[in-house]
């Protein structure tokens, strides 16, 4: 739990510094590599899917084996080295920080005035298309993507390293990253990424749900609407095209009393999403401040709960 510790505290005082080597940039490379050559040779739809699928077990596989000789490899040499090692892994899995400054730098680039800059930050962090985007569709994206991966980036990889330490992680990682390259449900993508989408729904089927309770709990402290929270979690969750992403954003529209969902457009085609939460009042670029506020909260409320889960021995 130290380990944990340590790695979320240096996540929170450095985040995820671009000049520094990160194993998510080597799985993307991995993957743009494998797709590249894959297409080359799988031309029918059921050649695509198995490539899909060999992608999703050698992606994730590679990642938890070279995780754990990597560790065993240093603990042969030093303890020292072991737990240096492990608490620099398990750093690079967590996002908060990271997150929090995309996020952040959103907020800035419209609290200016710049929505052309605000725009491009945004493409950055989602998959729906920015360009058109005027202020209140971009504050909407930056809302639905920090709630959503506040369960994605923060608390579903320290729920992996609670349960199975720096491999189990970053094999979620490798899952992860998975979904975000190539788990699109596009002409391009349906069948090669069927099994990397499929597969990243159920990493993530607990770790929402854990998100969306924490979340409505980490309203009370931050004196937002702990009720309503609730209320349009229990209501809306289930609403989403994802069985996952819908119970934190359900819990964040609820707690700041806002409404999400609408049109999204992807490679330039629209995408109706449902409405989740009510529209109280209109979304303002302060909510952005304030579910990153919640993304924190939650995410330290979650450090609490898996060590107590961990010490009296719930994990299975």
């Amino acid at each position: 739990m130290l380990s944990i510790y340590a790695a979320f505290l240096i996540d929170l005082l450095i985040g995820d510094p671009a000049s520094l080597p990160h194993p998510v940039r080597l799985m993307g490379a991995y993957i743009s590599f494998f797709e590249k050559q894959v297409r080359k040779i799988a031309k029918s739809e059921l050649g695509i899917k198995a490539a899909g699928v060999l992608l999703l077990i050698t992606t994730a596989g590679l990642a938890y084996l070279l995780t754990w000789y990597l560790l065993k490899l240093a603990g042969s040499i030093s303890p020292y080295l072991y737990h240096g090692l492990n608490i620099l892994l398990l750093y690079t899995c967590i996002a908060a920080r990271c997150l929090s400054d995309e996020g952040s730098r959103i907020f800035h680039a419209l609290d200016n005035g710049d929505l052309e800059k605000s725009r491009k930050l945004l493409s950055m962090i989602v998959g729906r298309d920015t360009d058109s985007l005027e202020v209140s569709g971009v504050t909407r994206g930056a809302v639905e993507t920090i709630a959503e991966n506040t369960s994605d980036g923060v608390i579903a990889p320290l729920f992996y390293m609670f349960l199975g330490g720096a491999p189990l992680a970053m094999a979620y990682k490798a899952v992860n990253t998975l979904d975000s390259m190539v788990g699109y449900k596009n002409e391009k993508y349906l069948h090669f990424g069927r099994a990397a989408a499929i597969f990243d729904d159920a990493a993530n089927y607990i770790p929402a749900r854990l998100t969306g309770i924490l979340i409505v709990l980490a309203s009370m402290p931050l004196r937002l609407d702990c009720k309503r929270s609730l209320s349009i979690l229990l209501r809306d969750s289930r609403k989403h095209s994802s069985p996952n992403s819908g119970f934190p954003e359900a819990a964040v529209a609820g707690a700041i009393g806002v409404q999400l969902g609408g049109t999204n457009h992807y490679f330039g085609k629209p995408v109706e999403k449902p409405a989740i939460g009510e529209p109280l009042r209109p979304l303002c670029r302060t909510d952005i401040i304030t579910a990153i506020r919640l993304m924190y909260a939650s995410s330290i409320l979650a450090l609490i709960l898996f060590s107590i889960m961990f010490r009296l021995g719930g994990w299975i």
